[in-house]
């Protein structure tokens, strides 16, 4: 199964990050990079929520409703003229629901290991839960998932799955719990990498990849 960061490398990808940069006001290579590095901590905070039966029931719920994937099939219309207050709204929402007290522990990660001043980090992930959360109803509609057992394997196969796979998820939660910094966000991207298709080249290869550099 791909992994999250190959959205990211595929042409819809490329869309997400040019959208997702003029409307932060941010450079696409920066904005890259936080959305490398975040797009696995928000797939594994779901999965520490999925990990309940009421969390994964509400997931399933989200992602069979609201979140069905068709905010990816008009990101033309999503980033035309600036995103709409109701999808940033969205977005603190599921931010709120899956990071909970751990938004500003991922908030100041993220910031200090791209950089990038904090509201602009946040802004970034306001934008982006809409689309996990899109681009994981819509896997769940592809591979026909329908009970809590398939969206719990899902999102572990989403994350690399294999071997490294519990050790990832320990290094997001510790993040989660504030008791690590940002050097571990170059561990989970580069775990997330190496477990899928990519060849290993951890962060510098996928943005690479993604800017033909």
């Amino acid at each position: 199964m791909s992994g999250i960061l190959d959205l990211l490398n595929s042409d819809l990808g490329k869309t997400i990050v040019s959208g997702v940069a003029n409307e932060s006001g941010q450079s696409t290579d920066k904005t890259a990079s936080v959305l490398t590095m975040a797009l696995p901590v928000l797939m594994g905070a779901m999965k520490r929520n999925a990990a309940t039966p009421e969390g994964a029931e509400g997931l399933m719920g989200a992602i069979s409703g609201k979140h069905d994937g068709s905010i990816l099939d008009n990101l033309g219309g999503l980033f035309s003229g600036g995103v709409d207050q109701s999808v940033m709204n969205d977005g603190a929402g599921i931010l709120g629901h899956v990071l909970g007290g751990s938004q500003q522990n991922v908030t100041n990660a993220l910031s200090q290991k791209s950089g990038m001043n904090s509201d602009a980090v946040m802004n970034i992930l306001k934008i982006a839960a809409p689309l996990v959360m899109g681009y994981l109803g819509k896997q769940t509609k592809q591979q026909n998932i329908s009970d809590t057992n398939g969206i719990d394997n899902l999102l572990g196969g989403l994350l690399g799955g294999g071997s490294a796979a519990s050790s990832q998820q320990s290094l997001i939660e510790s993040l989660l719990d504030g008791n690590g910094d940002g050097s571990i966000l170059d561990d989970v991207a580069g775990m997330v990498l190496n477990s899928g298709s990519k060849k290993k080249g951890g962060l510098t290869g996928l943005l690479g990849g993604l800017f033909g550099k």
